[in-house]
């Protein structure tokens, strides 16, 4: 078995320009910003880093840190990834509104969406692979579980000139909504999982990734029918391995066609081409 890398090289409105000595130089639309990345343990290409942006004070995904703004950099500003049209802005967990290492799973998205597809969006955040989904005329369910993430997702939407495509916002708890699901004996074509390592439901449920995730998974793999083509896992900020992704994938998918795939994702540095690695990914696809 091999580990599979996605790198994600620079585009239009998103490159990683350098990294190193613990944090990331990045170019997002015409603004460039400067962020935590504790995995940058080497030396940066440059020591010129002009920024519209600086997030410093806390390298994890938990909170704290703060950004410090120029003042002329509006609110947010409209970007591109994916062939879709999406607000960008600073948020107060040190993102920029999206994640651009995605680009791999949303192309594996976009090849089998169309019309008469349906996919769900767990953890759907601002909503890219939704709208990378809707744009291709598939049917898409997207669940997240803050009220915050929803609102920026059907900006997005209408951003996008997609607000009318058949598209379900529902705030739930993950785990709760695929439980239903499974129980109703649904079927989707396409599910995609951004599970964080913590969190909370919007009735005060307790996410955690090590005792959620198993479960979770059991209900999505119950979740594709004879016609499904895909399940994407994705995690970030964990101190798991790939190789653990893949039995728990491979027994909940055990018996169908297909096969799974595990590996990393990354960001392709334009300074020298090194790819910073962001997060893990496990991936069924028939």
């Amino acid at each position: 078995m091999n580990l599979q890398l996605l790198p994600t090289p620079a585009s239009e409105d998103f490159a990683l320009l350098d990294s190193g000595d613990g944090r990331k130089w990045e170019r997002c639309g015409p603004y460039r910003f400067i962020r935590p990345e504790p995995q940058a343990l080497w030396r940066p290409a440059g020591d010129h880093w002009p920024a519209d942006g600086e997030f410093t004070g806390a390298a994890e995904e938990e909170g704290g840190g703060r950004w410090k703004l120029d003042t002329t950099l509006p609110p947010r500003w409209p970007i591109a990834q994916a062939g879709v049209r999406l607000w960008a802005s600073p948020t107060p967990f040190r993102h920029l509104a999206f994640f651009p290492d995605m680009a791999p799973h949303w192309e594996s998205l976009a090849r089998i969406a169309g019309p008469g597809v349906r996919v769900l969006n767990l953890f759907g955040y601002t909503g890219v692979a939704t709208l990378v989904a809707a744009a291709a005329g598939a049917e898409v369910v997207h669940v997240d579980a803050s009220r915050k993430a929803l609102e920026a997702a059907r900006a997005n939407a209408d951003l996008a000139g997609l607000a009318d495509r058949p598209i379900r916002w529902i705030m739930d708890d993950a785990r709760k909504f695929a439980a239903r699901e499974r129980r109703r004996g649904r079927s989707y074509h396409a599910i995609l999982l951004d599970p964080p390592k913590f969190g909370r439901g919007p009735d005060g449920e307790i996410w955690d990734l090590w005792t959620g995730l198993p479960g979770l998974i059991e209900d999505c793999a119950a979740l594709l029918g004879s016609e499904s083509r895909l399940l994407i896992l994705t995690t970030y900020a964990v101190r798991l391995s790939a190789l653990a992704l893949l039995p728990l994938v491979s027994q909940a998918t055990a018996g169908r066609r297909g096969h799974v795939q595990v590996g990393e994702m990354g960001l392709v540095e334009q300074a020298r081409g090194l790819i910073l690695p962001t997060a893990i990914f496990a991936r069924w696809e028939a």
